[in-house]
């Protein structure tokens, strides 16, 4: 079976494959696979391992920790840093892999595992196959059978802690913003979720110059993304207002995703944040990827730009494969994963916020005149339940119907039907210029759906 999803490994923490068992010979079996992979003869490889706010978290770093010890791998533990902190610092480090903690925007309950290479980037398709292939081995083994084996305990492993993490990652982030400009003047609201970015984010603003009013930002363990940061945006948006503040940045648990909000208390989505990171500087963008999921009003944005776009799957991953394939620097969902890629290797939502903070201040303008000619269309998900999962594809009535509103929306809307990929939903999505129609089309193509797939 496989083990990895989209992005890594994730579920409740207590319930498989979440368990701190789990994790020792997730740990182990990773730390096999980077020892098989060395090409340095005498260097041991060694891995970093960082970690969101959760309170489990400590139960899989330890976890973690003895399995790569076990198989011979030294540790780095950096502690609680947003994930695309560790990316850095993984090839910071010149480390053979990196480790995150974490489940992102999900609540407290839910953790897990995600990993880099040692470049930075998400872990490779065969790297990823190969520790599945060692884990499965192991917890398919006979009872009896010694499941991680110590050779040589002269070989184990060694932990060593980094002191000075928090500091590498900020000057970081501060490097990619424009050393002739600073934030001085400028009243900022930061939602640090209560997650991984609760120290760094607001010091980062900060050193910058900002005067920095910090939401959020006492993680008691299990408080990360309640009813706080980039999936809820009330709070950041009254704070803003209230403080007559210039501009609003919500990080999610882990810190690699963010929603801003203007000076007007307006929701800007990493929709909006692409649009302005492509369309309100003097630098040329050749192209833009975003995903399934974006706004028409942002394809049709690029367009009457001359910017090209293009659509990947739903999940960074997918973005960022894109964006390699035509060599463009930016891309992102509308959830808020934004890449940079002539800043950051990963997504990384401290880093985009500077982005859009720099080109507020190369122009002179608020983010609401930034945003001021992008209007997302509406939009409208239905979200259809079967007795079991079927293709609505495969249904001529209901693929002549998907067919015949795809004509009538052409060109100023569209619609997208998509399979859940965990339970037998269809999810039935429409946009258009028109709120009516948008509806109506909508709720047309889910009671079609029900009705022929029930």
């Amino acid at each position: 079976m496989s083990y990895f999803g989209t992005d890594g490994i994730r579920g409740q923490f207590g319930q498989a494959p979440i368990t701190p068992d789990f994790m020792l010979k997730l740990g182990y079996v990773t730390g096999q696979v980077l020892i098989e992979s060395n090409t340095y003869p005498g260097r041991k490889p060694c891995v970093l391992i960082g970690k969101d706010t959760r309170l489990s978290g400590y139960v899989i770093e330890a976890a973690l920790q003895a399995g790569f010890n076990a198989a011979g791998v030294d540790v780095y533990m950096l502690g609680p840093l947003p994930t695309p902190a560790i990316a850095h610092l993984t090839r910071s480090f010149n480390a053979d892999a990196g480790v995150v903690i974490s489940a992102s925007h999900n609540p407290y309950q839910d953790n897990g595992v995600k990993l880099f290479s040692a470049d930075g980037r998400k872990l490779s398709d065969s790297m990823q196959e190969a520790i599945n292939t060692k884990l499965d081995d192991i917890m398919n083994a006979d009872s009896g059978t010694e499941l991680m084996p110590i050779e040589n305990p002269a070989e184990l492993g060694k932990n060593r802690r980094v002191d000075d993490a928090k500091g590498r990652y900020i000057e970081f982030c501060k490097g990619s913003f424009p050393y002739q400009y600073d934030l001085n003047g400028m009243t900022i609201v930061i939602d640090c979720a209560n997650g991984a970015g609760y120290s760094v984010g607001p010091r980062v603003l900060r050193e910058l110059g900002a005067n920095v009013i910090a939401l959020h930002n006492t993680p008691n363990g299990v408080n990360i993304n309640d009813e706080c940061g980039s999936t809820h945006p009330d709070s950041l948006q009254a704070a803003v207002q209230a403080h007559n503040a210039d501009v609003g940045i919500a990080l999610d648990g882990d810190g690699d995703r963010i929603i801003m909000v203007d000076e007007n208390g307006n929701v800007v989505d990493g929709d909006g944040i692409l649009y302005v990171l492509a369309t309100q500087t003097d630098r040329p963008v050749a192209g833009v990827v975003g995903t399934l999921m974006s706004n028409m009003a942002l394809e049709l944005a690029f367009n009457a730009a001359g910017i090209g776009f293009e659509r990947a799957n739903v999940g960074d991953r997918y973005v960022m494969q894109k964006l390699e394939a035509n060599d463009w620097l930016i891309g992102g969902e509308p959830s808020g994963h934004i890449l940079c890629l002539d800043k950051s290797r990963t997504g990384d939502a401290i880093v985009a916020a500077l982005q859009v903070l720099a080109v507020m201040k190369q122009t002179d303008k608020t983010l609401g005149q930034l945003t001021e000619g992008f209007k997302l269309l509406p939009q409208e998900l239905v979200n259809v339940r079967l007795s079991r999962m079927q293709d609505p594809y495969d249904n001529a009535a209901v693929a002549e119907m998907i067919a015949a509103y795809e004509k009538q929306l052409a060109g100023r809307g569209r619609l997208l039907i998509r399979k859940s990929g965990t339970e037998p939903v269809i999810r039935v999505m429409v946009e258009s210029d028109d709120k009516i129609e948008c509806d109506m089309v909508a709720n047309k193509l889910a009671d079609k759906i029900r009705a022929e797939l029930g």
